[in-house]
């Protein structure tokens, strides 16, 4: 028989053995579940920032505006270049009234005709009437849009119809690249520059040394967005009705691009889920038929621009649109009122999300289990990019991973559009999903990206139970953001 002292000696051993190790446990629960990994290509700050956009604006304005032409010949002398009530304060001002915080104006189209007084050339604002030849649209863009917090972009046409270097592949690069540099370092941070594929099928053949191009232009800013066909920042969406394809992804390859490349309009369009590269696509569309303003022509109808920012922002793009000053130097006050009209719907559409009005969220499972910063509750916080739901890690590639709201009224809710938005600072994922409505599915596509609208095509529905199935995907699906809105506007 045990002594007392020595079984009250292994009593006490063991009672601390077991704090021991309870406390060394303990202290692992308390540690933060780390991120998953990022699945590349991702993202950089510029191209991000340049997503958060999702509407920007176009200018188109020049000696066409005069003419009444869309491609300028060449020809056209600079004295008809004479808006004599030109005011960039009134451009800027309906930009920010439609909620556009990028501008980018064409300092010069095909006709080779520049808005600034380039010292290269004297087919440019310093040959014409306008301020007696003293005048700097470029410059009062600028200055107006620092005024009011909002960036600038600008367009550079590679096809010059009137400078007789053109054709001449040295002669005319270093003349392009001198204009560049003229622009990117006498008018401070330039956010996007456009650089057109478009040339007729007559032109002169030329050798365009874009390699070159891009090069300066990152030396001389830095966080500067390249768009073209190409890249390398952003691509264009390969159409000019403003549409992304139903598939949209950002990850595309760069080799299988070429600026002025026809063929290459539906690669363009879709992306690639193995694209080595990431570049998103810029839609870009004009408010009127044309792009330079014409008397003739009226702003498209409402409803005409709602279709078109579903299926741009919609669909993963940010929309370019086109809005032409007239030869006063105006931008058209029906132009002014139906861009407040589409902002006023956009505001009336989505400022209010009904998902807060659901009181329980569930989800498949949870990474690092619950209480974990990746809870399904973070679709429905205000940072659309960092916080999101993740679930749990899946050996299995293939499995099916879902997201559900269930509201808190016998009635249920009445929406016609559902918003879903990826984390992509992580990585574009979503190949496949699907939406439904108590049980029924009401809408499935294919990406998602930074922001996926469905616009119901069945309308209205009134339900108590979303669910959103994920059922393919590249990697482990991040959902960044949630909504469930109601559209007066659509009816189907």
């Amino acid at each position: 028989m045990a002594e007392p002292w020595c079984c009250w000696w292994l009593l006490t051993k063991l009672v601390l053995f077991h704090l021991l190790i309870k406390s060394a446990f303990s202290g692992f629960e308390q540690v933060t579940t780390t991120p998953p990994l990022p699945i590349l290509p991702l993202p950089s700050f510029s191209q991000l920032k340049w997503q958060q956009r999702e509407v920007i604006m176009f200018l188109h304005f020049g000696v066409n505006t005069f003419t009444g032409s869309e491609w300028g010949t060449g020809h056209e002398s600079p004295v008809i270049f004479d808006p004599i009530e030109l005011d960039a304060s009134q451009w800027v001002d309906t930009a920010v009234e439609a909620g556009v915080s990028l501008v980018i104006l064409t300092a010069k189209h095909h006709d080779g005709f520049c808005l600034w007084p380039s010292k290269y050339t004297d087919h440019s604002v310093a040959g014409s009437p306008w301020k007696n030849g003293h005048g700097d649209v470029v410059g009062e863009l600028v200055d107006a849009a620092k005024k009011r917090g909002i960036d600038v972009g600008l367009y550079l046409s590679p096809w010059d119809r009137h400078d007789p270097r053109y054709g001449h592949d040295l002669a005319y690069n270093e003349y392009y690249l001198a204009q560049l540099q003229e622009l990117l370092k006498r008018y401070g941070s330039v956010r996007e520059i456009w650089f057109d594929g478009a040339k007729g099928a007559n032109a002169v053949n030329m050798s365009y040394y874009f390699t070159e191009w891009f090069d300066m232009v990152k030396e001389l800013q830095s966080s500067i967005n390249i768009f073209s066909d190409a890249g390398p920042d952003v691509r264009w969406v390969g159409n000019e009705k403003g549409f992304a394809g139903s598939t949209c992804w950002s990850t595309i390859n760069r080799s299988k691009l070429a600026i002025g490349k026809a063929a290459i309009a539906d690669y363009l369009n879709s992306g690639e889920p193995k694209g080595r590269d990431w570049l998103p696509a810029e839609c870009d569309v004009s408010i009127r038929p044309g792009w330079f303003w014409h008397k003739a022509e009226s702003p498209k109808k409402l409803s005409k621009l709602l279709e078109i920012y579903y299926n741009s922002v919609g669909r993963n793009c940010v929309l370019l649109l086109n809005v032409p000053p007239n030869t006063m130097g105006l931008i058209s006050q029906k132009d002014v009122k139906r861009l407040k009209e589409f902002r006023n719907a956009i505001d009336t559409i989505f400022s209010t999300n009904l998902v807060e009005k659901f009181f329980l969220i569930k989800a498949s499972s949870q990474r690092g289990g619950k209480g974990s910063s990746y809870g399904p509750e973070n679709v429905i916080d205000n940072d659309h990019l960092w916080t999101y739901w993740s679930p749990k890690d899946d050996d299995d590639a293939k499995g099916d991973h879902w997201i559900e709201f269930r509201s808190s009224t016998d009635e249920g809710l009445r929406f016609n559009v559902v918003r879903i938005q990826e984390a992509i600072g992580l990585g574009q994922r979503i190949k496949r999903h699907e939406i439904y409505v108590d049980g029924k599915r009401v809408a499935n596509g294919t990406t998602v990206g930074y922001k996926r609208l469905h616009r119901l095509e069945g309308g209205v529905v009134h339900g108590r139970i979303v669910r959103i199935r994920i059922l393919e995907y590249r990697a482990l699906p991040l959902i960044s953001s949630v909504g469930l809105h109601f559209d007066p506007y659509w009816n189907p």
